[in-house]
């Protein structure tokens, strides 16, 4: 028989499938199949244990006893069947299921029948063990400390061992088919350790619980906080029964159900704690509504925090140039190591690190409601890591610009010095020569005439060399001020100047000196472009700002595109973190207003 292959389809070769992958998918397969088996098995051992129960002369009330053993066997039994099918990976379902069917198995000493009631006493003591467990284990089915698992490796100790060498000594009579020697006062004291035992591992195991919500950053959402409160009084409930039990105290009997009832309460606070978890990820909904505005990446954040319940959440981005994470504002973020006080998931798109969330450990405990949000903000992130990059890249180029700019006012201010200590100096010694010259060939009427010219020659370089060198670098600025500075300035201007200075105090150097160009260059612009009669020069304070204005009554038409030297400015102050505004109509004169940040 051949089988003819429509056109196109996709042909898969079984023989190449990892084998791991086939292993997965089989067990996938299969885990319908065992839990229905186990369910099958649940409502056999229900209606076992009413049959126990009225099978069983000596035993009183035996609706009681059977319903009271039903109201734990079912819950654990169903719950943990819900929980193994919602995640497969964790402990907590199969540890439940154990638990309901350790009950079970308890109950199987109500049995008339020698064998099948030694195999309940066996198991008498497993389940308050096996609550203990699972109480610890919540929320990933495993134990999180040693601590913690040497606490329930000794419970299934005392539970196991010490009720072996009890049958062994002959505890229970007719009952137990593994009695060896008759020793009634041992199995009595070994019995009363026991119960005392496993009372003080109960009180443990509270206190463990105590220490996980003490610990906790992010506060419980209120149904697992009921959860957790469950669990604290099943516990308190074993212990008490425990210890009365131990001493044959009043009101066992009352105790004992009350117990029961707690027990079995958790399983049911489990149930809708389930609920509660699947309606949080609905938040995922509203959560994909605030996406598709495209929110800004601070928005974005927000929005991640409250779909995740989490406010203490931090996105950074990652950024493959720089090869670090970065917040939305591009500034540096570390992630913290696996296992501190914050956890971190990674979100990528095409198998490509986009994001990290840094949230709570407490989230660990749900994983579906972190992997749904990761996945609907996956492409708003990826949006969101473009423009952090963008951000970084700014601020980079802004701190390359601020020392490209730094180094050039330090090789300025050097030339400056070295032309006023070397050059300028030798000139003006020259000078004094010349003059001794002078003196000295009074007899000579053409040398000294040709020595006078000399003079004023060097007079005249010493002039353009002092204002090369102030060009190069205001000495004047570092030595008195801009304020001083800037009088200079407005006495040797080509145009009437008028000045107004408000500064109490002196701002930061690479401040004044951008400020003291920024004058230089409009004056010379002015004398040059402006046709203007007079000029108003203002410097000031605005809030955490300083304020250099320039303006004239020239022709106007100023445009910074065209090589006045605008840009030149323009550059400059961006350079410092500042801003610098143009107005120049024509024939209504032209305001330059430049604004940096300065401490205040």
């Amino acid at each position: 028989l051949e089988i003819e292959e429509p056109e196109g389809a996709a042909v898969m070769d079984v023989a190449n499938v990892p084998l791991t992958t086939r292993a997965s998918s089989a067990r996938s397969k299969q885990r319908p199949v065992a839990m229905w088996g186990i369910a099958g098995l649940a409502v056999a051992a229900s209606v076992t244990i009413v049959v126990l129960a009225f099978s069983n002369d000596e035993l009183t009330e035996p609706w009681v006893r059977a319903g009271l053993a039903l109201w734990v066997v079912v819950p654990y039994v169903g719950a943990g069947l819900l929980a193994w099918r919602r995640r497969p990976d964790s402990r907590l379902g199969p540890l439940m299921v154990a638990a309901g069917f350790a009950t079970f198995l308890s109950t199987l000493s109500w049995s008339t029948e020698a064998a099948v009631s030694t195999v309940g006493l066996i198991f008498d003591f497993l389940p308050p063990v096996l609550f203990v467990h699972v109480f610890l284990a919540f929320p990933s089915g495993r134990l999180p400390s040693s601590a913690e698992r040497s606490l329930v490796a000794t419970a299934y100790v005392v539970s196991a061992g010490f009720s072996l060498v009890r049958m062994l000594l002959g505890a229970f009579g007719d009952s137990n088919l593994l009695s060896v020697v008759e020793r009634p006062v041992w199995p009595a004291g070994l019995e009363r350790a026991q119960l005392l035992a496993i009372s003080g591992i109960s009180l443990a195991a509270i206190g463990a619980l105590a220490a996980r919500r003490r610990d906790r950053v992010r506060p419980l959402r209120r149904s697992r906080a009921v959860l957790v409160d469950s669990f604290v009084g099943a516990l308190l409930m074993i212990a008490a029964l425990f210890v009365i039990a131990a001493f044959n105290g009043p009101g066992f009997e009352t105790l004992r159900r009350v117990t029961f009832l707690a027990i079995g309460v958790a399983p049911v606070v489990f149930l809708i704690e389930l609920g509660q978890a699947r309606l949080a990820r609905t938040a995922v909904g509203d959560l994909l509504v605030e996406l598709g505005e495209d929110p800004p990446p601070a928005d974005l954040r927000d929005a991640l925090a409250r779909a995740l319940r989490d406010p203490t959440l931090t996105l950074a981005y990652w950024l493959p140039q720089f090869g670090s994470w970065a917040d939305t504002d591009g500034h540096p973020v570390e992630v913290p190591e696996p296992g501190g006080a914050r956890a971190s998931t990674v979100i990528d798109r095409k198998g490509v690190a986009v994001a990290v969330l840094l949230h709570s450990p407490a989230l660990r405990e749900e994983p579906e409601l972190v992997a749904a949000v990761s996945a609907a903000a996956a492409i708003a992130l990826e949006n969101g890591r473009l423009q952090a990059e963008l951000r970084a890249r700014v601020d980079e180029l802004a701190g390359s610009r601020a020392r490209v700019i730094g180094a050039e006012q330090k090789e300025r201010q050097r030339l400056e010095r070295n032309l006023h200590d070397g050059a300028q100096q030798r000139l003006v010694a020259l000078s004094l020569e010349l003059g001794l010259l002078e003196e000295q060939l009074a007899s000579d009427p053409k040398a000294r005439d040709r020595v006078g010219v000399a003079r004023n020659t060097i007079a005249l370089s010493l002039a353009e060399l002092r204002d090369i060198a102030r060009g190069i670098h205001p000495a004047v600025v570092s030595a008195h001020g801009l304020a001083v500075a800037l009088e200079e300035l407005a006495a040797n201007a080509p145009v009437r100047v008028s000045l107004q200075i408000d500064l109490d105090d002196r701002v930061a150097e690479p401040l004044e000196v951008a400020a003291y160009y920024l004058v230089c260059e409009s004056l010379a612009n002015i004398a040059k472009h402006a046709q203007a009669r007079s000029a108003i020069i203002t410097v000031g304070r605005d809030g955490r700002w300083l304020v250099v204005e320039v303006s004239d009554d020239g022709i106007g038409g100023a445009d910074s595109e065209r090589g006045t030297g605008l840009r030149g400015l323009a550059d400059r102050v961006e350079a410092l973190g500042g801003r610098l505004r143009v107005w120049s109509p024509v024939e209504a004169g032209t305001r330059v207003r430049a604004e940096f940040p300065c401490a205040s």
